[in-house]
């Protein structure tokens, strides 16, 4: 039996064939779109503190306990203490304040009494310890009036300029106050509590905020002054995070010098992008776009992102340009730091050979990434999409002169560290309070960390300088 076709029938089923082609096609791109995502997504799963920005509390209770892995080199340095470093250990004192004598009451051997007769010292040992709480010191300022002989006109004398109500409480008060709810991150309630239950003493929240408020009003001179101070530094390390004031999220940017006679400023802005005006010489950050748009600067970037990133790129995507990368920046760092701690400047020709095997690398996973499919995009317009290590093989070939700058200047360090340390105070607030209800408290507050990270780089007594008045915290610098 013979089928007869005809021309309509095999125009449709050509037809068919076709549109069948053309869903296929797409549900290959599809396909290998979500392909890509369920890549994408595993990679973000396996990220923690090890291999990217994380902090080590974001890595989940979920698994064993790890601990946080160092991104330093094993076998450079022995972990602890290094040569050179003070010990601090409790010693006696040479005068006691209260000295308590213990006197044999009878002889050990025959029992006769030993109260009344002189004895030797055989030993001393001593407690150190908080005394009872005293109740709060009360001064009373009183003025007089004098008739003068002279003229017989009556002169009466002034109360000091800091006493100026019938009843009111000190300035080393306020100071703690400042102190417990800036520097310890005592929110107003439960600082009331505190004083309660330790002084005796009940405030309210709105005296508390007052105390804070005058505080932070008294520091803006000097937060002022070190701002200035900062843009003008040889060196300065720039940070950012984030912040909640009332429902709007804001941004609290951070700059600061290291060392003993470092500084340190925090500023609240509801941009990200709104970095630190006027800087000067070189700025250490990471790669936020933002930060390149500085003028008149040169760029360090931070090396420890590096590591993270290239401890991701080389553990999750397997590429093994990253391990090279990553042992080659150890290896830097560690004689870097030798170099610096000799005081003296790394010798020409291992920086040039340490260029040269930087560019090799970044060319071998360059040309590693040219050689793979490229990836589908969702759209045909827009930025042509990229794999994790392609985006920062991209970033070390061009930003090269910044991640390798402290090779070439002792002063910039590998990290960004400084800045680090100086914004997790932030973090810990912020997870104490969850934010701040309006942007003059945040603005108090950012006054009162810069008064206070300042003091605690150099070392100065908190107390003593959150009682100061401004023309004094100025003159400290």
């Amino acid at each position: 039996m013979t089928l007869a076709v005809t021309a309509e029938t095999v125009e449709r089923l050509l037809g068919l064939a076709g549109e069948l082609e053309r869903r296929n096609a797409l549900l290959e791109r599809e396909n290998a779109l979500l392909r890509i995502r369920v890549t994408e997504l595993e990679c973000r799963l396996g990220l923690d503190s090890s291999t990217s920005s994380k902090p080590p509390s974001g890595d989940g209770p979920g698994g064993p306990v790890r601990r946080t892995r160092s991104l330093r080199e094993t076998g450079l340095k022995k972990p602890g203490g290094q040569p050179g470093h003070p010990g601090r250990t409790l010693k006696q004192v040479a005068q006691a304040d209260h000295v308590i004598a213990h006197r044999p009451a009878v002889c050990a051997g025959c029992r006769t009494p030993l109260q009344d007769l002189p004895g030797a010292l055989a030993g001393r040992r001593q407690v150190f310890d908080l005394p009872e709480p005293a109740p709060l010191r009360v001064t009373e300022h009183r003025i007089y009036r004098c008739l003068c002989p002279g003229c017989g006109g009556m002169t009466a004398a002034a109360f000091p300029a800091a006493v100026t109500a019938p009843v009111q409480y000190g300035p080393r008060l306020s100071a703690h106050v400042a102190y417990l709810a800036a520097a310890q991150f005592l929110p107003e309630d439960r600082l009331g509590q505190l004083l309660a239950d330790v002084l005796g003493l009940r405030l309210s929240a709105g005296t508390i905020g007052g105390m804070v408020r005058r505080a932070a009003e008294r520091a803006q001179a000097f937060a002022a002054a070190v701002r200035v101070r900062i843009c003008k530094a040889p060196v300065k390390h720039l940070d950012e995070t984030g912040l909640r004031v009332g429902a709007r999220p804001h941004w609290l940017h951070v700059a600061g010098t290291a060392g003993l006679d470092g500084l340190v400023h925090y500023r609240v802005s509801s941009r990200r992008g709104a970095m630190l005006d006027g800087a000067e010489r070189i700025v250490v950050h990471d790669h936020w776009t933002s930060y390149f748009q500085m003028p008149g600067v040169t760029h360090a970037l931070c090396n420890a992102h590096h590591l993270r990133e290239l401890n991701a790129v080389a553990e999750i995507d397997g590429e093994a340009w990253a391990g090279r990368m990553r042992r080659l920046l150890r290896r830097l760092c560690h004689h870097a730091n030798q170099a610096r701690d000799r005081d003296v400047a790394l010798p020409p020709p291992l920086i040039g050979r340490a260029e040269r095997l930087y560019d090799r690398i970044v060319q071998a996973g360059l040309a590693w990434h040219a050689a793979l499919a490229p990836l589908p995009r969702a759209i045909k317009r827009g930025r042509v999409r990229r794999r994790v290590g392609h985006n920062l093989l991209l970033r070390l070939q061009l930003h090269k002169a910044a991640v390798l700058l402290f090779l070439h200047d002792p002063a910039v360090p590998f990290t960004n560290n400084e800045a680090e340390r100086d914004g997790r105070m932030m973090k810990l607030r912020q997870k104490i309070s969850g934010g701040f209800r309006t942007r003059e408290g945040a603005d108090n507050f950012a006054t009162l960390r810069t008064l206070i990270g300042t003091a605690r780089k150099r070392r100065w007594n908190l107390l003593d300088v959150l009682t100061l008045e401004p023309a004094h915290l100025v003159a400290k610098l």
